[in-house]
């Protein structure tokens, strides 16, 4: 039996998986490590302790699997994106990397819509967010010049946890599309934006696809991680191309849902000049020569967690949604905004602030916890409609992440949405993508979508219910107008939370 191993490199932990020819999970391993805030708005981690868990959670798994190593043809990875890791001639890591959810960076944002105007849409496809990559190289730029002076290479989390691993930089075009240097159409580094700020583009390491080969396991990494010199090791990609893998979406018409800490809808794209004027994300696909078009909600899952920790501590999640399925549609005139770390689609706004509305004296815990689910699957609405501003007709959506556990929340969103929604019967999100990524590089597959096909079965269908579906497209109307009437009111609140 041959197997390949996914790794997906989080913001909270690592995870490995080994999979076999049919797609199943033999076995899984995770490895926590911890995020630093060191000033309000900042988050940052050390990029050694990304290598120390990779390669203690691939030991692990080689040493409970019990498994021959030379049973592994390939590894390839999923990573957190834009976070920003700066490395010298050695390769040294020459500060705290600062990763995708560090908001420092609003005036660097404004600088360079400043300085690029409308070219910033057009080579780029994304608007400057304080999440993505470049507005990070000029904060360093302007605060840590001596830094800056001494970078090599700029990489991405998991393309320096595989130069580690490999000795080889690259970075694959899902994962630099993220950055704001990439000229996404093109798939080359845009020497026009990069000069724009004074950046050399040899700051840039070299581009390939996500199943290219990227190398072999170093001797020494080889003897920690537990598997051989000889194992192949190829580029991997953005947790969310990852993740679009690993759902499936490998054709027009395909869109998924993930709902984890963050909320993502993700619609496959073969059209490379398609300009959505920056309303959503538009990045490389992990197929070649394909795209997706992606929105992002902030605060999704993390919304119920901050519930759950705040109002309900002493409850399981299994608990509080226990009674949900109780609650009619609209959760008795209660509604709730997730804007609670501020909000990316429709709304770039690392400001505005979440609310409930509609309180009174007959709610219950199991009427709130309803709406902040009604709230997150609103503001993921947002996004689907974009899509479907677009032309995109969407009838199924694929649901993976937290948002596919719970059987109240998928037929919840099938009405919302007012579209079929598919729960897989093996859902390993971006995981399962990295695994595809080194069993097509390894030849098992004449294409990703023959792997898909293989690897991805569908369990349950939830399809939508009319009468709830038109008593949902009410209350999201209401949901929409919410924004524009409290945002002068955010504002001046704004002053009391210091």
């Amino acid at each position: 039996m041959k197997y390949v191993i996914g790794v997906d490199l989080g913001t909270s932990a690592v995870k490995t998986v080994l999979v076999d020819p049919q797609g199943k999970v033999a076995f899984e391993h995770s490895e926590s490590y911890p995020l630093s805030r060191p000033q309000p708005n900042w988050s940052e981690q050390n990029p050694e302790d990304w290598v120390e868990g990779t390669l203690v959670s691939l030991r692990r798994l080689i040493e409970v699997s019990g498994i021959d190593p030379a049973q592994v043809d390939g590894i390839s990875f999923s990573g957190q994106m834009h976070g920003l890791v700066l490395v010298d001639r050695q390769g040294k890591s020459l500060r705290p990397a600062i990763l995708w959810n560090d908001t420092r960076t609003t005036a660097q944002c404004r600088k360079i819509e400043k300085v690029l105007g409308t070219k910033l849409i057009e080579i780029a496809r994304n608007r400057a967010l304080e999440g993505f990559t470049l507005p990070k190289i000029l904060w360093v730029q302007e605060n840590e010049p001596e830094v800056l002076a001494q970078a090599e290479l700029f990489l991405l989390p998991k393309d320096y946890v595989r130069y580690r691993l490999t000795g080889d930089y690259a970075m694959d075009y899902s994962d630099a599309a993220g950055t704001l240097l990439l000229d996404v159409g093109a798939k080359t580094w845009s020497a026009e934006i990069a000069e724009a700020f004074g950046l050399p583009v040899t700051l840039c390491p070299k581009l390939v696809e996500c199943f290219d080969l990227t190398g072999t396991l170093l001797p020494e990494i080889a003897e920690a991680s537990g598997l051989l010199p000889a194992t192949k090791v190829f580029a991997g990609g953005a947790d969310n191309a990852c993740g679009a893998l690993g759902a499936g979406i490998l054709g027009e018409g395909r869109t998924m849902c993930s709902i984890g800490t963050s909320g993502v809808v993700l619609s496959y794209e073969s059209n490379k000049d398609l300009n959505l004027e920056g309303k959503v994300h538009f990045f490389n696909h992990g197929e070649k020569d394909a795209y997706y078009i992606m929105g992002v909600t902030l605060a999704a899952g993390y919304s119920l967690t901050w519930f759950k920790e705040t109002f309900a501590g002493d409850k399981s999640f299994d608990a509080l949604l226990q009674g949900v399925d109780s609650i009619p549609a609209g959760s008795g005139g209660l509604l709730f905004t997730p804007y609670i770390v501020g909000e990316r689609t429709p709304h770039p706004d690392p400001n505005i602030r979440g609310s409930f509305i509609g309180m009174d004296a007959g709610h219950t815990l199991n009427h709130f916890t309803r709406a902040v689910l009604e709230g997150i699957t609103f503001s993921l609405r947002e996004s689907i409609d974009i899509v479907r501003d677009s032309g995109k007709e969407i009838t199924e959506v694929v649901a993976i992440g937290g948002g596919a556990k719970n059987e109240a929340w998928l037929q919840m969103q099938a009405d919302i949405f007012n579209a079929s929604v598919i729960k897989l019967e093996s859902e390993q999100g971006p995981a399962m993508g990295a695994a595809m990524l080194a069993a097509y590089g390894s030849g098992w597959f004449a294409s990703l979508s023959e792997c898909a096909e293989a690897f991805i079965r569908p369990a349950e269908v939830y399809k939508p219910n009319a009468q709830q579906a038109e008593v949902y497209d009410g209350l999201f109307h209401l949901y929409q107008q919410v924004y524009g009437q409290t945002r002068e009111l955010n504002d001046k609140l704004a002053a009391y939370r210091k």
